[in-house]
Formats: C-alpha cells, structure tokens, sequence
C-alpha cells in the first residue's frame, strides 16, 4: 500500500496519488482499472503532468485498434459522497454542445470518463497562447467561440430554469465543488475539510510579512489603496452558511455542467469558423441552482489568469507584489491585472449570459435580494478551495499566493469605499441597472 494515500482509499485516488510519486506503478494500476470496468487491453497509455486540471487525472491510451482520452475527478472522501457522478447524458439532452464519452464509470471511488481521441485542443491552450502572443485575429476568434457558447447556454438556460426545492437542490453533486469542500463529513459542519485542512492554524508566508491563520484570517485587505469590508475569515463563514445547499433552492435550478474551465472545453474550428463543446460532465445535474451554475467557469476562465493559480512560479517571474501590516489592516500593492482577453471573456460573460440570466431570474421571482452575496461567496470558494494557496504547502510561493489571496478577496468582498473591477462586473450584470 503506499503511504500517504488517505482511508478510505479509492482506486482512483490511488492511482492520482501515484500519478505524482510513482508514475509507472500508476499506469500498471491505471490498467488494471481499464481492464477491470470496461474489458478493454489498455496500452500505450500516457498520462498528462496537467496543472490545469487540478483536481482530476487525464490521458491517452490505444485499445483495440483506437486511440482514447480518458479523465476522472478525484475528490477525497468521494467513496461515500451523495449525489451521482458523471450524469453525462443530462447535457446531452438539454441541447448543449457536450463530446460524449464511449465508455462511463460513476461507480462511487472509480469514476471515469473515456473518450475518443481528438486532435483539437482544449480552450485553455488555445487562450493562454492569445495571452502571451496577443494575435488580435485568434483573440477575436476566441472571444466569437464564448459569444456563441452563451448564446447556446443562455438558451438552454431560459428553457430549464424551474423550481425546485430544497432536497432537490441539496442533493446536486455541484455542491462537492463549493458547500462540501468547507465542512466536516462526518458533522456536517465547518469548519472541515479543505477548508480546515488548508488554512486553519497554518501559517501564511508573503513578501515582507509572514502572518498565523488566527491574524491572518481577521485583518481586513488593502489592495493598491482600496480597503474591502470582508476579510478572509468573514467570507468563509459567510459562505458556510449562504452557500449551504438546501438554501440555494430559491432561485430554482437548471440543467448544468457546473464545472466548466476550459480545461474540460475543446476548441475546434471547421471553415474557419470556432466552436467550443463541453466534456467531463462530472458535476453536471438538472437540478443545478441556477446561481451556482456559472460560477466556476467566471471565476477559472477569467479571474484566475493570467498565469497565477496555474502556474505560480511564472507569476512570480511576471508580477510584483508586497505586504505590510499597517494598523490592523494587510495592506497589498501589487501589478498584478487582467490581460486583454480575459477583459473581452469578462465582457462577454456580463453582457451575453450572467445579465440576461438575472434579468430571467428576476421576471420569475426568483432573484433572492442577496444574489450578489451568493455570486461573490461563490467566487471567493473557487480560488480558495481548488488547490491550498499558502505559499510552501504544494505549488505557490510569496509571491503567488499574496496575489491569490487578494484576488480571493476582491472577488469575494466589494470595497468599502470606491470601485474596481469586480463591482464594475456587478453594474454590468445587475438587471436593476439600465445597461450604460
């Protein structure tokens, strides 16, 4: 058995474990549970080092004269989760551009999605280029692919939106991805899990000032100048409690992948013109509060780039950022801002989906008058519960994890005096509001 691997172990859970510490023993273990579930003869099989996909596994494999991606989700403690994995045919048939899968395991600890193999690349290859080479003509393209994908999602949206009560919400598996990563699995409540695990009783490292999580998690941020009225521990417990699933119920529910950065979106492109297509639906529902169903995709597409969620060490090489303790406040400055493509994503998201969708919402009475709440705590959980951002414990450094912490906040807190570019986001999509 190797050590380190939580209990209850799950085999995929083993075999993500030993993806990092013992590569060929995970492609022997890999094959045996190709072998296992789908009687296939794996070979050939190569697993991707993909730090865009953080808390799943993915690669390529030959079999039986073909060539396959396979992807899974991996969740500690998933063994005994609630809620079904993997529903892949929910967006099927509510008209959404979805790849679907040949072969599909949702047996709790060893689920698994296999595809064909495709030659397009995923989305977030595709942006990250634009990022750096900032082509205006494949930027355009981009930004013309999302247009068309709100489009279709806003349609879907609209024709699925639906009451639904709080069992109904509460057994949603999108939950995994925000409510469940902060609580206890055995009390049901918080703080547990990630949350607890990453950041309670840590200590927090960052250029010029090294804080404890009881300091830490109590002082108010000023960024570039700005005060925000929340601090970190205050958005946690607000999010405990808010984003607690059985209180989501009131603004209905929709068919919903959930999960959708674009690590799980091909981009293809036929007769010049692009085209974006889901994939790994493992948290897709028909339930999905409707809040909830864009929250992941705004924040991994957008505010998590450029560079420092993903790749920190290169953030650090291309931002500036320092921290002081100034009275009882953390006072940031740092360069870090969006890129240009990522302002356009932004603007699309506003402007083609999330406006139009609160505007749904609120025809329907069903836009509860803390919506904003529930979006930023939503947005706030992204960051802060997909990977440990306290520099030293994986991947981040100073550097990286000041910035993802500011970021955590600003999208989490609105300023207690001025504007930035979350609340101007809020005016965009705001239905109270006549568009400028």
């Amino acid at each position: 058995m190797a050590q380190g691997i939580p209990q209850p172990q799950s085999r995929t859970a083993e075999i993500r474990y030993l993806a990092e510490t013992d590569p060929q023993k995970a492609v022997l273990k890999l094959e045996g549970l190709l072998g296992q579930l789908f009687q296939l003869r794996a070979k050939n099989i190569t697993i991707n080092n993909d730090q865009y996909s953080l808390n799943s596994l993915n690669g390529f494999f030959a079999a039986d004269h073909e060539n396959f991606f396979f992807k899974f989700h991996q969740e500690e403690g998933e063994e005994t989760m609630r809620g079904e994995y993997y529903r892949a045919d929910i967006l099927a048939k509510a008209g959404l551009p979805v790849d679907q899968p040949v072969f599909v395991s949702s047996l709790p600890g060893e689920q698994i999605l296999i595809y064909k193999k495709r030659n397009d690349p995923r989305f977030f290859y595709v942006l990250r280029a634009i990022e750096f080479d900032g082509n205006s003509d494949s930027m355009e393209m981009a930004l013309q692919a999302e247009r068309d994908l709100s489009a279709s999602l806003l349609q879907n949206y609209s024709r699925t939106l639906h009451p639904i009560s709080p069992d109904e919400a509460e057994a949603e598996p999108i939950h995994r991805l925000f409510h469940e990563r902060m609580i206890d699995p055995v009390s049901r409540k918080a703080p547990g899990g990630r949350y607890a695990d990453y950041y309670i009783g840590k200590t927090f490292e960052f250029p010029g000032l090294t804080l404890e999580w009881q300091e830490f998690s109590k002082l108010p941020f000023v960024i570039n100048g700005r005060r925000y009225a929340k601090c970190i521990g205050e958005l946690f417990n607000e999010a405990a409690e808010r984003l607690a699933p059985r209180r989501l119920s009131g603004s209905g529910g929709v068919v919903a992948h959930g999960d959708a950065h674009n690590a799980n979106v091909w981009y293809e492109t036929k007769n010049g013109k692009p085209k974006l297509s889901f994939f790994d639906p493992a948290f897709a529902g028909s339930n999905v509060p409707t809040l909830l169903a864009e929250i992941k995709s705004t924040f991994h597409n957008i505010f998590a780039h450029p560079l420092w969620l993903y790749e920190p060490a290169e953030a650090a090489k291309r931002f500036h950022a320092t921290a002081k303790r100034t009275g009882n406040c953390l006072e940031v400055e740092t360069d870090w801002s969006l890129s240009a493509i990522r302002s356009g994503l932004l603007e699309v998201k506003a402007t083609r989906l999330w406006r139009p969708l609160l505007a749904e919402l609120s025809r329907r009475n069903m836009l509860p008058a803390d919506w904003q709440t529930v979006i930023r705590l939503g947005l706030f959980l992204c960051p802060t519960l997909v990977m440990n951002l306290t520099a030293g414990a994986k991947t981040h450094n100073p550097v990286s994890s000041l910035i993802a912490f500011s970021i955590a906040v600003m999208v989490g807190s609105p300023p207690a005096n001025g504007s930035d570019i979350v609340t101007a986001f809020f005016d965009q999509i705001d239905p109270a509001i006549l568009p400028a």
